[in-house]
């Protein structure tokens, strides 16, 4: 099932407050991106039903192998881009993290092969 960028932003958002306190409620995803508890519930329902995550009623959320493959990837590019735009392009952190943060949603496989071709370059 296709996910849009909302719904890769939620993934990244999960394994990296799975990676940073263990476990992961809604309550946690809503503080981290400052969204409502019933967005993060619903959205929490749309990648259920995609097969992204698995949770106890109102309890705590869990990437599924696809959800975990899938966010991986999203910030696996985020990082690169980031890397690519300070590296690169000279850009603040701020700018870079902020910037990827939109990229890492739209851009080609060609792209980001491309990106790493030239910071392996660069090292």
């Amino acid at each position: 099932m296709k996910i849009q960028e909302s719904g890769e932003n939620y993934l990244e958002t999960i394994l990296l407050l799975e990676m940073r306190n263990g476990t992961v409620r809604a309550v946690d995803i809503a503080n981290e991106l400052g969204y409502s508890k019933p967005s993060v519930t619903r959205a929490m329902g749309v990648l259920k039903k995609a097969g992204y995550v698995d949770q106890e009623s109102y309890g705590t959320i869990r990437l599924t192998d696809a959800g975990r493959k899938r966010a991986n990837e999203v910030y696996s590019r985020h990082v690169l881009i980031k890397e690519f735009l300070m590296t690169v392009l000279s850009l603040d952190a701020v700018t870079a993290e902020t910037d990827a943060c939109r990229i890492e949603h739209i851009v080609s496989p060609l792209t980001v092969e491309r990106m790493r071709e030239v910071l392996r370059e660069k090292r």
